[in-house]
């Protein structure tokens, strides 16, 4: 599996995908920087009169339910890249957290072509069970995937994954991605990925980017981006340290890292295990 890593985010170098992303203020700049870092092209818009124009000149489009506004571009969005037969990547921002961000994932679902789903545990469960855990945009203590629930987790995300359709990647301390039938659980990453405002939305970014460039190749594009992001994530960490910094400057030793990221270090870092 190192070796169909490597080629995705090499494929990625080469081709340099334009991504539309539709996401929320936030972490909008943090979310481009990624795709930048990754050689990807970046473009950001909402306006309804635009955005099949742009995504109909882009290789992938996002969609985070962060920008739970910009929910008729979202769709119009969405039918022009199914129409064309550009993967879909949607985040589900706090799906459990309101009546309305379940309402609207669900129509999303109901009314595109995903190609991966990529949350955090409580977003995934909130989907796939109905569960309404979600403290606002963190993972719910309860929901998370441990060595000890590891085996119902992973049957909970392959069946949602068969469901609706598409690549389902859990991200947490412990990884899951999923097509429905093979499901891979990666380790690593370190703590204060959970310190800064993004984290996920970037990891959907990057998922973006890899997805635009290899379009056939949902489930591996989807690993590829969790692998990337442990490794960096550590990458980052470890240098963090060493200069006794602190959570601003991991954010951009993180895209440094991104950007940097060669072949020996990801296979050095990987920890990944196939179901």
């Amino acid at each position: 599996m190192i070796k169909t890593i490597q080629d995705i985010v090499r494929q990625t170098r080469e081709k340099r995908p334009m991504v539309h992303a539709i996401t929320n203020n936030v972490t909008v700049n943090d979310c481009a920087n990624i795709i930048l870092a990754a050689y990807g092209a970046p473009t950001m818009a909402q306006d309804t009169r635009e955005v099949e124009e742009i995504t109909a000149l882009s290789d992938a489009l996002v969609l985070n339910l962060g920008a739970l506004r910009a929910q008729e571009a979202m769709l119009l969005a969405g039918k022009k890249a199914n129409e064309l037969g550009h993967p879909i990547v949607l985040d589900p921002v706090a799906a459990g957290a309101s009546f309305l961000r379940g309402e609207t994932c669900r129509k999303l679902l109901h009314e595109l072509r995903i190609a991966v789903i990529r949350g955090n545990a409580s977003e995934i469960r909130a989907l796939a069970l109905g569960s309404e855990t979600t403290l606002g945009v963190e993972v719910n203590a309860l929901d998370k995937v441990t060595e000890d629930n590891l085996e119902a987790s992973a049957e909970m995300v392959r069946a949602f994954s068969r469901r609706v359709g598409a690549v389902v990647a859990l991200t947490g301390e412990i990884d899951l991605v999923t097509d429905g039938t093979q499901t891979a659980v990666l380790r690593g990453g370190c703590e204060m990925m959970s310190r800064i405002t993004g984290a996920g939305c970037m990891l959907t970014a990057l998922t973006g980017a890899y997805c635009g460039a290899n379009p056939d190749r949902p489930f591996a594009a989807a690993v590829a981006a969790v692998a990337v992001m442990d490794a960096c994530g550590e990458a980052a960490y470890e240098r963090v340290r060493e200069a006794m910094e602190g959570t601003a400057s991991f954010r951009t030793r993180l895209l440094d890292a991104v950007s940097l990221l060669n072949e020996k270090e990801l296979e050095t870092r990987l920890q990944l295990q196939i179901l």
